[in-house]
């Protein structure tokens, strides 16, 4: 009977100490794969914060330097039309602000610059 104990206790050694053939080599290589993209992932990570961290230490004197430039470019002188608050009654000066001309140009100056304030403004245009 000992022979019978001993080989029924060999067959349940055997069962858990084989293991399919492949089984660990396809786990290592998940292990492996998952190990290479956690690396990949945290090296993105710190190259993204060391990035922004470079950029906010430039962003101080850029900040000043925009913002001085910002100050020294009015809105106005973008535009060369009058962007001025309009009177009860149009003056002769608001009307040469508004078409861009001297208050003493002569009519064909004056005509001139209405046809073109007129071309630039219709709804038909384009």
């Amino acid at each position: 009977m000992e022979g019978a104990g001993a080989s029924s206790e060999g067959l349940r050694y055997a069962e858990y100490a084989r293991a399919p053939a492949g089984a660990g080599t396809g786990q290592a290589e998940l292990d492996r794969g998952l190990a290479r993209t956690m690396i990949a992932v945290g090296l993105g990570i710190a190259t993204v914060a060391f990035a922004g961290r470079y950029a906010f230490h430039l962003w101080k004197p850029l900040e000043q330097t925009i913002a001085e430039t910002a100050k020294r470019i009015s809105t106005s002188s973008l535009s060369s039309y009058y962007k001025g608050g309009f009177e009860q009654k149009m003056s002769r000066r608001e009307a040469s602000l508004i078409l861009g001309v001297s208050p003493s140009a002569g009519k064909t100056k004056i005509k001139t610059a209405h046809r073109k304030i007129m071309i630039l403004n219709h709804p038909d245009k384009g």
